[in-house]
Parts: structure tokens; sequence; C-alpha cells
């Protein structure tokens, strides 16, 4: 009769121990910092606002935009006829200002 208890009681202290050990266990960092951010409430969406932008100015950017970066080609070839334009850095600068201006003022 004794053995047989143990035989019954040993499972029984397998699966204790085995709870035991694995409630021990820490829950990884990105599970715990995901528990945490479950809850939170989410940011409001932004609102869509249109830019007004003077419709003139921005044709006119574009026009100077598109004359420098038509005399590239030819400032270019002269580069690889060891020839250095001087002005070939500040229209490479002006062409930078321009579209980034540009996309700043027709891109929402």
């Amino acid at each position: 009769m004794h053995r047989t208890s143990q035989w019954i009681l040993l499972p029984v202290f397998i699966v204790a121990a085995a709870l035991l050990v694995e409630a021990q266990h820490p829950k990884p960092p990105g599970i715990t910092t995901g528990d945490t951010l479950a809850n939170v409430p989410l940011e409001r969406p932004t609102e869509n606002r249109t830019k007004a932008f003077d419709v003139a100015a921005v044709k006119q950017e574009a026009e100077e935009l598109r004359k420098l970066a038509n005399a590239l080609p030819d400032q270019i070839q002269q580069v690889s006829n060891n020839q250095l334009p001087k002005d070939l850095s500040d229209n490479l600068k002006r062409i930078e200002k321009l579209a980034k201006h540009l996309r700043s003022e027709l891109t929402p």
C-alpha cells in the first residue's frame, strides 16, 4: 500500500515542481513592454490641412529649377574635359534649395 501511494503522489509532485519553476521565470522584456503599452490611448490623427501657396511664385521657382537643370549636362561635360565651371557648385546648391522649397510648398 505504501508503494502505490508513492507512485500516485510522484506525478503530483513533479507537476507541482514544474509549475513552481515556470512561475519563477521572468517575462521577456518585449512582452512586458507590450503589456504596458497595450492599454495606452492612441494619439488623435493629425488633421490634413491644405496650405495655401502662391501659384505664381511656385511657377517661377519651377521655371528657374528647369533652367538650372537643363544647364547641368553642359557643365558636367566640361567637368569630364577637366574644366570646372566656376558656377557649378552654386548652381547645384540653388537646385537643391529650390527643390526643397518646392517640396515643402506642394506636399502636405
